[in-house]
This record gives structure tokens, C-alpha cells and sequence, in this order.
């Protein structure tokens, strides 16, 4: 046999062989990123949380109410996104609200109501954010749930 092919042939095996081992490492590669992203979380927690009020408050909804605070619960819960694999946390927040002058909602008894929901915050490039987003009347448990077509929980992480 050719010395050629002798080489041709050993350096498609070492590549498969190569292929194979950095596929079997792989799941656990993702296993510990996520679990760096969620304590990364964890110690951003109180940073993370104005951040959600300002980007929130700044969405102008609901129309005619001012975000004036929000608690977020001790639990988080996260997910996956099932196409892209982008990771998300999910926290159970109480949030209350005023009216804006002038907003058509000074007279709505209820304004003052705490409200709760589901914050919605995203690791990206290596780094926790938030839009704002509230998935109001859900638990983060719930949310999830509502959007298990989209999103893949992380029980554990």
C-alpha cells in the first residue's frame, strides 16, 4: 500500500477520533458554563435587579403607570431557549406601580396594587442583561410552562 494513503488514511482516523472525544466532553463543557452563568447571577442578584426596574420602567407599560419598586423573590429558576441555547432566569418579582399625571389612571383605585409577574433576564456574551420584560400573573414555574415550545428548563442548575 501506498505510504500516502497509509497517512491519508491514520489522519482521518486521528481526526474522528479527536471529533469523538471533544463530542463526548462537550455536554459537560455546557453543564459547568451554565452553572458559572447562574452563580455569576447569584452575585449580581441586587445589580441585576435595578437594572430590571430602570429597563422596565422605561418600556412606557402598562400605559400610564410609573415602575416606582420591585422585590424579586429568592428563587430563581432557569431555562434554555430550545433553538438557540441562549440560557435565561426567570424570578418571581412584586412590583408596584403609581400613576402618571396626566396618564388617564389617577382615578383607578387599584393603581396602588402590588402586581406580581415573572422578570425575564438573558446571559449574553458572557454577561447577565434584562429588556424589562414581565410575565405578569405567572410564577417563573408557570412562565416556563407557558412557553415550553420555546423554552427548555434547567432543573439543577
Amino acid at each position: 500500500m501506498d505510504p500516502l494513503w497509509i497517512a491519508l488514511a491514520a489522519t482521518v482516523l486521528l481526526g474522528l477520533a479527536a471529533l469523538a472525544w471533544w463530542s463526548r466532553g462537550r455536554p459537560v463543557r455546557l453543564l459547568a458554563r451554565r452553572h458559572a452563568a447562574a452563580e455569576q447571577f447569584r452575585a449580581q442578584r441586587s445589580e441585576l435587579a435595578a437594572a430590571f426596574l430602570a429597563a422596565a420602567g422605561a418600556t412606557g407599560k402598562p400605559r400610564g403607570l410609573r415602575w416606582i419598586a420591585c422585590r424579586l423573590d429568592p428563587a430563581v429558576l432557569f431555562a434554555a431557549d430550545r433553538k438557540t441555547g441562549e440560557l435565561y432566569a426567570l424570578v418571581g418579582a412584586t412590583i408596584s406601580f403609581e400613576a402618571v399625571e396626566g396618564g388617564g389612571m389617577e382615578e383607578v383605585e387599584a393603581v396602588g396594587n402590588l402586581r406580581y409577574a415573572t422578570a425575564v433576564f438573558a446571559h449574553r456574551d458572557g454577561a447577565w442583561t434584562t429588556d424589562g420584560r414581565a410575565v405578569f400573573n405567572l410564577e417563573p414555574a408557570q412562565a416556563i410552562q407557558r412557553f415550553g415550545d420555546a423554552l427548555e428548563p434547567l432543573p439543577g442548575v
